[in-house]
């Protein structure tokens, strides 16, 4: 198969220097990749601003901003088998840009923001027969979160998490999940991002079959 893979946050700038974003570093996405391509799929990686390298056959397109992400993830669309969202697409960007660092003194205390497009809502829209995955990372309510979010996106899957737990979420090299279908819900223990990337690659060839 050929999988459309995002990860990491996006940045939102507010001015060159300064923007909004979340705690992701892409080490989920990133993992998922790789146990794709060592399954013998091909991978079109598509992230924010991460720290860490890609996989080396992966097919990588940095991106910043969400409507960047979406640009790149409409683009390779209509060529892939699959779509896994790991990514923590910021919901909201500043309405106004700074074209240069903004002064302290010149800076307004409440900056006016404007929702992003909905990823997973626009891949719904325009989809044909690709299976698609997604992500729910929350600090309560996972599980319920997730399956109002698999049902309102239109989902095969859903990867739900609650960052707050110890040894799950950003930053770290482990997290706790449950795999969301209309079906099923099963839970898997604390494993490593590299554990969990082979699961959902193996859940996903049995949803292909």
């Amino acid at each position: 198969m050929r999988l459309l893979i995002t990860a990491g946050p996006t940045r939102e700038h507010i001015d060159p220097v300064r923007f909004l974003s979340n705690c992701s570093t892409g080490k989920m996405g990133f993992a998922i990749a790789e146990a794709a391509i060592a399954a013998g799929h091909e991978v079109e990686l598509i992230a924010g601003p991460v720290s860490i390298k890609p996989p080396a056959k992966a097919n990588y397109t940095p991106v910043v901003s969400a409507c960047d992400m979406l640009a790149a993830v409409m683009k390779y669309l209509p060529i892939v088998d699959a779509v896994i969202m790991t990514a923590a697409v910021a919901d909201w960007r500043p309405a106004e840009q700074a074209q240069d660092k903004l002064k302290k003194h010149t800076m307004e205390p409440v900056i006016k923001l404007v929702p992003n497009p909905d990823i997973l809502s626009e891949i719904k829209k325009v989809k044909t027969n690709q299976l698609v995955i997604g992500f729910a990372a929350e600090t309560r309510n996972a599980l319920e979160y997730a399956k109002d979010k698999l049902e309102r996106k239109g989902l095969d899957m859903i990867v739900a998490n609650d960052v707050s737990l110890p040894g799950a979420g950003f930053a770290v090299d482990t997290n706790i999940v449950s795999f969301v279908t209309q079906k099923n819900i099963e839970h898997l223990p604390l494993m490593s991002k590299q554990e969990i990337g082979c699961e959902i690659i193996r859940r996903l060839e049995e949803m292909s079959r």
